[in-house]
């Protein structure tokens, strides 16, 4: 296994973590808007996949200006991914991927015309990660404000 392929899969592992993620798109302005969606498939497999209105801004915005920024945060974890979105109509894989979560904004399930899919592909990707969570982390702060050394950390870029 080569290193690329010892990042992209530590970059999966990391993402499996989250649940919900920021789409940043560009707006007929030309302005970044963020969206907040929730990651419909949690094995990375090169894509990401979301359920969106196909009425919303970030459907409209994704169809005139695919490229987008993806980013998640958490307590000990984050990632930042660039690369390319697409509304993508596909009846099988929209019911592959439905959750019931989602019938509060689309209540006549996957068969709801408003629902539709983007699939997102990133093409380069920036994560840092703490080791051992929430109170490591916090634990690893105070060392290296006390003690002056670095705080320990992982970080890397990774070109899909």
């Amino acid at each position: 296994m080569t290193q690329h392929d010892d990042q992209i899969e530590k970059l999966g592992g990391i993402l499996k973590d989250f649940r919900f993620a920021m789409l940043t798109s560009i707006a007929d302005d030309g302005k970044l808007v963020g969206h907040p969606l929730t990651v419909q498939e949690r094995e990375f497999d090169g894509s990401l996949w979301f359920i969106i209105d196909r009425d919303a801004s970030a459907s409209a915005h994704v169809s005139k200006r695919p490229d987008v920024g993806v980013t998640f945060s958490g307590d000990s974890s984050w990632v930042s991914l660039a690369g390319t979105a697409t509304i993508v109509e596909d009846d099988a894989k929209l019911q592959e991927l439905w959750g019931p979560g989602l019938d509060a904004w689309f209540p006549d399930g996957p068969t709801d015309s408003d629902a539709v899919l983007l699939e997102f592909v990133p093409e380069g990707a920036e994560y840092w990660s703490s080791p051992g969570g929430k109170s490591a982390t916090l634990f690893s702060f105070v060392k290296a404000k006390v003690t002056g050394e670095t705080l320990e950390g992982d970080n890397a870029k990774i070109e899909l």
